[in-house]
């Protein structure tokens, strides 16, 4: 379960952004996730508790952002909807393509009070 690293390094970079703008607490944090980065959403708001606890996101409502996967094709060039890091070219069926959306793993937002 790697999600509750990925929850403690969310809580650093919160904990930075918060020190440098002299704010108290984070009141709101949105994430943006996608559909191919290898986070399970079920599983970060699961540790989420207890990765935040006596931090600056321990009050903070959490609002996850969903990116859907989206591939292109290296053999036809077809671009197409991914769900699963391993998905064919539908037109081709090649396995060979570039990514290009659904990887990310972004904090989007801190509102700070």
């Amino acid at each position: 379960m790697h999600e509750l690293s990925i929850a403690m390094g969310i809580v650093k970079i919160a904990e930075d952004e918060t020190s440098k703008a002299a704010a108290k607490e984070v009141t709101k944090i949105e994430l943006i996730v996608g559909v191919l980065s290898g986070v399970e959403i079920d599983s970060l708001e699961f540790v989420w508790s207890s990765a935040v606890k006596d931090s600056v996101l321990e009050k903070a409502e959490l609002e996850i952002t969903q990116v859907t996967g989206k591939g292109k094709c290296a053999d036809c060039d077809t671009e197409f909807d991914m769900e699963n890091i391993y998905d064919c070219c539908p037109k081709c069926g090649s396995n060979f393509k570039g990514i290009l959306k659904g990887k990310e793993l972004k904090v989007k937002a801190l509102e700070v009070i």
